[in-house]
């Protein structure tokens, strides 16, 4: 069960290695285009139909037509990468459980988006969880956990990529436990005296960078973001207020006591003030143009210095 990118590595590996996968479910067909007339699939979709296998794509998981339908395929197991949270009618139905792949480090980072949200935090680290589903999101039993370091200078593209891959491979090990042990498999529960960081939903306004906070909270923030959706700030200057997005920044280590949001340049390069550091505007894009390195944006830019980003 699943329906992005994300989700497919994990049904490709399983079905690459010869496991029984006897139906696929994932969202509707996504309203796509100008008027909204146009079905888009989705990527979990367009890889099942492409290998001939049984796709079920409910509106409603309580649906009984859906349970029924699902009921009828008599999987010993489900798997779940990216998916929606699962009434106890559909989780609770394999004599095996159903298992989620999260990516992160359970009990950290619960919810929706946990790659962005470590990478914001300026996490060193993250990984992959398998638990067991139960009543509550995020919640149950784990089953097993492979970590993965982050780079300091890797944006958010970079780790899901590699959690990607990791989540398919802890996947299967996770299958093969199961199946060794004829549905009988060591899980433990999630521990509930640690202080917990959420991952909840990224939305637009989530994306403002607020430059009164010091530059390497900052250069976390971008990385977290990028490329997508892509962190961003309002430029101002003569009344007039421009969106730019940041996708990629370069710590200075050169000390600030500039306004928050002051431009600056300096041998090429295109500084902003934050709360502590100079810190340098490397990928950048404007309202309406393409994506490029702030030397090339400051070709074609006249008077940065009378600019603001706030």
């Amino acid at each position: 069960m699943g329906t992005p990118e994300f989700a497919v590595e994990s049904l490709k590996c399983l079905v690459e290695n010869g496991y029984n996968v006897v139906a696929v479910v994932t969202q509707p067909d996504k309203p796509v285009g100008r008027h909204q007339d146009t079905l888009q699939p989705s990527q979990v979709k367009q890889y099942a139909l492409e290998h001939n296998l049984p796709v079920l794509q409910p509106v409603k998981m309580k649906d009984p037509e859906f349970v029924e339908q699902l009921a009828s395929y008599k999987a010993d197991l489900q798997v779940v990468v990216a998916f929606r949270m699962l009434p106890e009618v559909v989780w609770a139905m394999p004599r095996f459980g159903t298992f989620n792949v999260h990516a992160a480090l359970l009990p950290q980072y619960r919810g929706a988006a946990p790659i962005n949200w470590a990478v914001i935090n300026g996490e060193t680290e993250t990984g992959v969880t398998t638990f067991f589903l139960d009543k509550n999101i995020d919640t149950g039993k784990i089953i097993m956990q492979e970590r993965f370091p982050i780079p300091d200078d890797a944006d958010v593209e970079y780790v899901y990529d590699g959690l990607m891959r990791l989540g398919a491979k802890v996947a299967m090990l996770t299958i093969d436990k199961l199946i060794a042990g004829n549905g009988e498999i060591e899980s433990i529960p999630q521990p509930d005296d640690v202080e917990l960081k959420s991952a909840p939903k990224i939305f637009k306004e989530t994306c403002q960078i607020s430059w009164d906070r010091p530059a390497k909270s900052i250069y976390d923030f971008v990385r977290g973001l990028s490329p997508y959706p892509g962190a961003w700030t309002n430029m101002s200057a003569g009344g007039k207020d421009v969106v730019l997005k940041v996708f990629k920044t370069a710590k200075t280590g050169e000390k600030c006591n500039a306004a928050c949001g002051t431009f600056r340049v300096d041998n090429k390069r295109l500084l902003i003030a934050t709360a502590d550091e100079w810190l340098q505007l490397v990928e950048i894009q404007m309202a309406g143009k393409k994506r490029m390195q702030a030397r090339n944006f400051l070709n074609g830019c006249k008077n940065i210095e009378e600019y603001i980003a706030k």
